[in-house]
């Protein structure tokens, strides 16, 4: 055995729900368990810790967010039922705080359940060396030298951006980035039809943003399309303005930091313009979430929906 080497009975690459579930699992049957999981930034930066997509960038950010739009939803209709309440404005900052604090919260919860169960917990990438070691190496360059029994891999997947498109990586965010803003996204073009898609631009307009949804071919694809048809015509109704038959050439920044996207209209070869502050890219993702898009009065982890 090399030295410095760790042995375990499973060594599971991924923190997210499946390979957590997988690590506590195989511990309290009494076998030896290590967990490795490393957050690659996104493009912009966005990093987040132990849980996964559904935890930090997926299903619990997007629901509360969804609670936060729906509550708007309901002080706006409160009036027809007798209440004297005056619509307040949104305060973007205050409910990211939220969210984001209790997201970290489940992030340290994960940490003590592995704990708990005798799990080790190790925060660095690993390759594989052969079938039955992996070298881990941590973000200051030290390498660990893990070998396992059994190897699971539960890594999950990350939004995809369309590179072919110029400026969509310099200008654009996807759903790695959305729920940890600091400040509110603004006039937002979402780009996409999947439920990621759908699910972003249905609580950002509830929020009472301006949000555009661009549609290349059909909404939720793999889904039953009447269903579809009555979540579209929802959102449109609700303020969510889709772009249906269209798909963006390039996004540029403006002098006052606004961001113009150029589209075309795929059935008549027409060229557009419009002018955001945000671009939020949903055109394929390698991670499921939970949920159909639940727009109010407006509106890991591994199955994908693309456009």
């Amino acid at each position: 055995m090399e030295a410095g080497r760790q042995c375990y009975d499973l060594l599971v690459i991924g923190g997210g729900s499946g390979g957590l579930a997988c690590a506590k699992e195989a511990a309290q049957l009494g076998k030896k368990v290590a967990v490795v999981d490393y957050v690659e930034p996104s493009p912009r930066g966005t990093r987040w810790g132990l849980g996964g997509t559904c935890v930090n960038v997926g299903c619990i950010p997007k629901k509360l967010m969804h609670q936060a739009a729906l509550l708007g939803g309901m002080i706006h209709d409160a009036s027809h039922y007798g209440w004297k309440v005056a619509q307040p404005p949104h305060d973007w900052g205050k409910m990211a705080e939220a969210v984001q604090n209790h997201v970290k919260s489940l992030n340290w919860g994960h940490r003590v359940q592995l704990q708990d169960r005798k799990v080790k917990y190790f925060n660095f990438k690993a390759s594989f060396v052969n079938p039955h070691m992996v070298c881990g190496v941590s973000k200051g360059g030290e390498e660990t030298l893990l070998s396992a029994d059994h190897i699971v891999i539960a890594t999950g997947g990350r939004p995809r951006y369309p590179t072919h498109i110029e400026g969509a990586l310099e200008y654009g965010i996807t759903s790695d980035d959305i729920f940890w803003l600091k400040e509110s996204p603004g006039k937002t073009l979402v780009v996409g039809a999947s439920y990621v898609a759908l699910e972003c631009a249905g609580f950002l307009t509830g929020l009472g943003l301006d949000t555009t949804v661009m549609i290349r071919s059909v909404p939720l694809r793999a889904f039953d399309q009447q269903m579809a048809s009555l979540v579209t015509e929802h959102m449109a109704v609700h303020g969510t303005r889709i772009l249906r038959g269209c798909t963006p050439l390039r996004v540029e920044r403006l002098s006052d930091g606004r961001l113009q996207v150029t589209w075309v209209d795929l059935a008549s070869d027409k060229k557009d313009t419009g002018t955001f502050d945000t671009v939020l890219w949903a055109v394929a993702h390698c991670v499921s979430w939970s949920f159909f898009p639940s727009t109010p009065r407006t509106g890991n982890e591994n199955q994908g929906r693309a456009v």
